[in-house]
């Protein structure tokens, strides 16, 4: 590949990394789907979680509570292109999260979870797409609600 083509690649995969994030924290959680390969896989090996293809990713995205707000901030994205068509990277993660938000500002608490992803890029009729997600969780506690005693 030529310098500029392994430019775009991993600005591409960049960009599907922060788009995967803000579709969580401020869109549609189903449509994180969308950036998946068609059999697209995201797991955590921690817990057995597997998650395979569109359609599952969709129902499992979109079944998080509609009242949950979070932010995740994203940093140290190191892309490797290993071909035209293949790419890898790791992105460490820092999860913001109260679940039952009725509007307003919370009060600030720690991070409910620290860790990070190791994804697989595919490109697919020219498009990058998320072809696997690896979640890495070494630091993560349960979600606190606004106004229970322990938020």
């Amino acid at each position: 590949m030529d310098p500029i083509e392994r430019l775009l690649a991993e600005r591409a995969c960049e960009r599907l990394i922060l788009d995967f994030v803000h579709r969580l924290d401020l869109g549609d959680p189903s449509s994180v789907a969308e950036l998946f390969t068609e059999d697209g896989v995201w797991q955590w090996p921690h817990d057995g979680r597997l998650v395979k293809g569109r359609n599952a990713l969709r129902t499992y995205f979109g079944s998080r509570p509609a009242e949950r707000l979070s932010r995740r901030m994203m940093s140290n994205v190191l892309v490797t292109v290993e071909s035209p068509d293949t790419t890898r990277a790791i992105s460490y993660f820092t999860t913001y999260r109260v679940d039952g938000y009725d509007g307003g500002v919370i009060p600030p608490g720690p991070p409910v979870q620290a860790g990070h992803y190791e994804d697989v890029f595919r490109r697919a009729d020219g498009a990058w797409l998320i072809a696997s997600r690896t979640l890495h969780l070494p630091f993560g506690g349960p979600t606190p609600r606004p106004n229970s005693p322990s938020a």
